[in-house]
């Protein structure tokens, strides 16, 4: 079964029409040695190695700049497999579309050293046609984000046929009118963060002044929203239910608070929850009365008609 996933070849997309004319995808992140012994099968053992040596030669740097740096770097040169699909924004309003075709190359000097071949079709897909959902992950942050659960809908869009939206297929999901609103909502709650509540004590994670806290990647998944409190003693994982059913959210945010607590986070930080549904929920609230740091915000919106008096 082949993957799907979301490249951007540069800041703000600067050396897609090359990649796209050279046939290459890659990636950089100031690693600037040849990876080919290093490549394990698993991301974990190639961050396990990579991480503090990145770290070495970039001081002061976070352990979150590194995971991103390294993982990022191991998925476009090992975890992307020849016969996956790419879809790169080109910095115009469309998605240049190919085929993973080569195995890892280091070109010593150019632009995103660690590259790939491609075979790129003809045809683009221009962002408007998607679906939010689909805008959604294809705008994330991150250099690459996997966009393999919408395979139909982009196939559909490469023959020229505009599928109808799709809310989810996901089984776990309870409401779907509550999943739709709040992948909306995770995207207003970032943008509007410092007037929120948590805002006043926490910053959504930024690197080098680039926010990467939204849809962070983990190996259970991307993590919805990832905050550091302003006195850098606290990493905060937010959860956004998405209308998935109780037990599922628990889970899952506590998996992810696992992999930031592993992975992520400095011995004199601390990790903590919030899961942000849009009614109280006992079920919820009845699994974190017996877990540590994890705590229930419940959002709402408020929405009016009003009658024109231009009749």
């Amino acid at each position: 079964m082949k993957n799907y996933y979301r490249i951007i070849l540069g800041a703000k997309s600067m050396y897609a029409d090359k990649c796209y004319n050279d046939t290459f995808i890659g990636a950089d992140f100031d690693i600037n040695w040849d990876l080919s012994k290093v490549l394990h099968e698993n991301w974990r053992e190639f961050n396990k190695e990579q991480i503090p040596l990145w770290l070495s030669k970039h001081p002061g740097k976070s352990k979150v700049a590194a995971g991103l740096a390294c993982g990022f770097t191991w998925t476009v040169s090992k975890g992307i497999l020849k016969g996956d699909i790419v879809l790169c924004p080109n910095g115009s309003g469309s998605y240049y579309v190919g085929e993973v075709i080569s195995d890892y190359e280091f070109i010593k000097g150019g632009i995103l050293p660690h590259r790939r071949r491609v075979k790129w079709y003809p045809n683009t897909i221009d962002r408007s046609l998607m679906s939010d959902a689909l805008k959604n992950s294809t705008g994330s942050i991150g250099t690459v984000s996997t966009i393999t659960k919408y395979a139909e809908e982009i196939e559909k869009l490469l023959s020229g046929n505009v599928p109808s939206t799709i809310l989810s297929t996901d089984s776990n999901i309870e409401s779907v009118s509550e999943f739709a609103l709040e992948k909306h909502l995770e995207d207003f709650l970032v943008k509007n963060w410092n007037q929120t509540e948590l805002g006043k004590e926490l910053d959504i994670y930024q690197e080098d002044g680039e926010l990467v806290g939204q849809q962070y990647p983990s190996d259970t998944g991307p993590i919805d929203i990832l905050a550091i409190s302003k006195d850098k003693k606290t990493l905060l994982v937010v959860e956004l239910k998405k209308g998935r059913v109780s037990d599922t959210v628990v889970g899952q945010i506590q998996r992810y608070m696992g992999y930031v607590k592993d992975e992520l986070a400095e011995p004199n930080q601390v990790v903590k929850g919030i899961i942000i549904g849009s009614e109280d929920d006992n079920k919820i609230r009845r699994a974190l009365s017996v877990t540590v740091n994890i705590e229930f915000y419940r959002y709402q919106v408020s929405f009016k008609l009003f009658k024109s008096n231009n009749q």
